[in-house]
This record gives C-alpha cells, sequence and structure tokens, in this order.
C-alpha cells in the first residue's frame, strides 16, 4: 500500500487541485498573512493541551488515522461527551451512534472540531473544503474509536464561532469522492493547469503559480499581452 496522505491535503484539493498538486507534489510552499494566521490558530489549539469542563474531556492534537482511506492527520480537537448529556433531538442519534460497528468507544459522544482562520467559507470559489477535511476527521475517528460520529464543529477565528457540519450521506460520499481524486492526482504525479479566478489573490502561492500566465494560455502570449498594454499605456 502506498504511503498514506495528510488529511489536511484533502482541504487544498477542493479548494483548488493545481495548489493541491504545487504543495503535495512539487514541494512548494509559501507563508502569507492569512497562512501566518492560521498557522497560529492551529499551534494555540494543540498547545492548550487536555481539559476537563463540565464533564466534557477536550482532547487536542490526537493523532488520527484510517486504513480505509489510507489517511493520517492530527486532529485541533475532539471533544468526548458523556451520552447522558445529551438531550432533545440530537440524543438519539448520538446514542445510537455510539453503539457502531467494532470495540465501541462505550458511553462517550465524539465530536471533532477543527480551526480555521477567517469565517464560514460560503462563496463558490471555496466550496465544500473546510467541510469535507473535517468529515475525513470523522470518518478516521469511526475507524478508530468503533462509533458513528454524526456531526462535528468549524471554528472560525474571525468570528470566533462555531459551525454545525452534520456528517451525513451526501457530505460522507462527496468527502470519499474526494479522497479517491487525492490519491488517483498524487499517484499520476501532474500538476493541473491553472485557472485564474477569484481564488488566487489570497493564495499563499500565487507568485510560485503564475495563474496569470499558467491558465490555459502560453507564457509568450502572456507577454505579448503584456507588452502590448506597456505600448498602449505609453502611446
Amino acid at each position: 500500500m502506498p504511503e498514506p496522505l495528510p488529511i489536511s491535503a484533502l482541504q487544498h484539493l477542493v479548494f483548488c487541485e493545481r495548489q493541491c498538486a504545487l504543495i503535495h507534489t512539487e514541494g512548494l510552499w509559501a507563508e502569507n498573512r492569512l497562512t501566518a494566521e492560521g498557522t497560529v490558530l492551529h499551534e494555540n489549539a494543540h498547545e492548550a493541551g487536555p481539559e476537563t469542563h463540565g464533564g466534557v474531556r477536550v482532547a487536542r492534537g490526537l493523532d488520527m488515522r484510517s486504513e480505509a482511506l489510507n489517511l493520517v492527520g492530527k486532529s485541533d480537537v475532539v471533544e468526548f461527551t458523556p451520552l447522558e448529556a445529551f438531550h432533545g433531538p440530537i440524543a438519539e442519534t448520538v446514542r445510537a451512534a455510539a453503539s457502531g460497528p467494532g470495540p465501541p468507544l462505550v458511553g462517550w459522544g465524539v465530536l471533532p472540531v477543527e480551526y480555521k482562520r477567517g469565517r464560514s467559507k460560503t462563496s463558490p470559489e471555496w466550496g465544500d473544503c473546510d467541510r469535507v477535511q473535517l468529515c475525513a476527521q470523522a470518518l478516521c475517528l469511526e475507524e478508530m474509536l468503533g462509533v458513528e460520529v454524526p456531526e462535528g464543529r468549524l471554528f472560525y477565528g474571525q468570528t470566533r464561532r462555531r459551525t454545525d457540519v452534520p456528517i451525513d450521506g451526501a457530505l460522507r460520499d462527496l468527502t470519499r469522492r474526494a479522497v479517491a481524486r487525492l490519491h488517483a492526482l498524487l499517484a499520476s504525479g501532474e500538476t493541473p493547469p491553472a485557472v485564474n479566478d477569484a481564488r488566487c489573490p489570497n493564495c499563499s502561492l500565487v507568485k510560485l503559480c503564475l495563474p496569470q500566465v499558467a491558465a490555459g494560455r502560453s507564457a509568450a502570449a502572456w507577454i505579448d499581452r503584456r507588452l502590448n498594454t506597456l505600448d498602449r499605456e505609453a502611446a
């Protein structure tokens, strides 16, 4: 079996396949303000250490793995809540989930929480990249702990709010398709062409990717257009 791939690569893939290949195939990386802020947020989440409050056990930086998906990763936060603490409509779902296949983690509901800088991503260019990454964590936890994980949370640093994410059938299917695509893309060793759209300006790799050059055009044609523009401005 090939080496397992990082769960975080799924977020890169769903956001932009070219970005994913530049990072995970070509080994390129560059920081900008946004990635630096994200790094600090993740480090703070990991370094706070385990804690218990209100009966909820909080694990940080938990190593995760799925043999079925051939993925590895590290959680920001996983919350373990006693089943008796759940009330209302979610209670029955969580209690049923805790009796899933395999050697179960008896008596506890499991909730992954992924930390992200910025705010909830609802624009089309961002799509489901954060939700897919969170779902992959849930699938890993299910395989590791022998329970079902019916929901997770995305915590956004800019708004300081959690977004509830149901780990439903549609998201699971989307995530499994993304995992298959990730393995195929990185096994191919190919880097997809750039598309040069609204995602590009804030990407830390923009100066390495050069989307204005690589987006389905030749470098010569791009240079010709730039020279023509400069000639018109000089006239």
